[in-house]
């Protein structure tokens, strides 16, 4: 890695988190293992938003997401461009590949808490290559949503207790202009 030019304070340093703080006092949080976070809206032909769940130890409980991980955090591969990571973590988590790759966004992820950057892709023309369900022990539960039933899906997860990650409407709101749709209203 290399050198550490923040001049903030390290309050203290973890394995994959920094804790940190400015001259100003403010604390945030801030990942030593990765060059960036990368998030997918993957749809399959009929229309289905494939989404996965899993168990996240900060909530306590299973949260819906979309397949997501980070970007350089494999050893010799610190300059992995987004798109390749993004790529890879939808077949490891999903088992599919894309054939159609569009950025949708990118932006922080909570910006008074950590300097995350997080990049969101739109992947289409999907092809099953594998089981999915992630690598190294996450235990990872695959998703299809149709476009049309998705509010109530989310609503149902909720009342069972799981959480679902804001950032999937978001994506879902800019994958329809980016399909550049004439329809009147949004479509989920």
């Amino acid at each position: 890695m290399a050198e550490d030019t923040n001049p903030d304070e390290t309050i203290h340093a973890g394995k994959f988190l920094s804790y940190r703080k400015t001259a100003e006092g403010w604390e945030y949080v801030t990942r030593s293992n990765a060059k960036g976070c990368v998030a997918v809206l993957a749809m399959t032909d009929d229309k289905r938003v494939i989404l996965i769940e899993q168990f996240r130890p900060p909530t306590g409980r299973n949260v819906i997401e979309l397949p997501a991980g980070l970007a350089g955090d494999i050893p010799l591969q610190e300059e992995e461009p987004l798109v390749t990571a993004a790529k890879r973590e939808l077949k490891e988590e999903t088992g599919y590949i894309a054939k159609n790759w569009t950025l949708l966004t990118e932006g922080t992820s909570s910006a008074g808490m950590t300097d995350e950057f997080v990049s969101i892709f739109y992947a289409t023309g999907l092809t099953k290559m594998g089981e999915g369900g992630g690598v190294g022990g996450e235990e990872i539960r695959v998703h299809y949503v149709h476009q049309m039933d998705f509010p109530k899906w989310c609503r149902d997860r909720q009342a069972e207790g799981k959480w679902v990650d804001f950032k999937i409407f978001a994506a879902l709101y800019l994958a329809r202009s980016v399909s550049q749709s004439t329809e009147s209203r949004l479509w989920y």
